[in-house]
């Protein structure tokens, strides 16, 4: 079972500069428009192939996010990572839209 994160230990996680890695599951457009703050873009159907090469450390803390509850692509790729054996793998069940709802920094490519 995939452990779930908040909004807020998110957002404590960048401001203290623990290790963290976010991925964004969504296709690269959505991506680029905008994403969170040092985010890596691996969309939920490319996990296998991209994960191995840009994830290497299958013990990181890692924090995956699509665009909102209804998008159904973080639990994929975070169901993936832990049949990959990504062993610290969590989801931000809410999403990118209740990120940028509650006016928190965002990037774009």
């Amino acid at each position: 079972m995939i452990k779930t994160i908040s909004r807020e230990e998110i957002r404590a996680r960048l401001e203290s500069g623990e290790q963290m890695v976010l991925v964004e599951a969504l296709p690269k457009p959505y991506f680029e428009d905008w994403h969170l703050p040092g985010a890596v873009n691996i969309p939920h159907d490319e996990v296998y192939s991209r994960a191995p090469e840009m994830l290497p450390d299958r013990n990181a803390f890692i924090v995956v996010y699509c665009a909102s509850t209804e998008c159904r692509n973080s639990k994929i790729a975070a169901d993936t990572l832990r049949q990959m054996g990504y062993t610290n793998t969590h989801e931000y069940v809410e999403g990118k839209r209740h990120w940028r709802e509650n006016d928190l920094p965002v990037e774009s490519s």
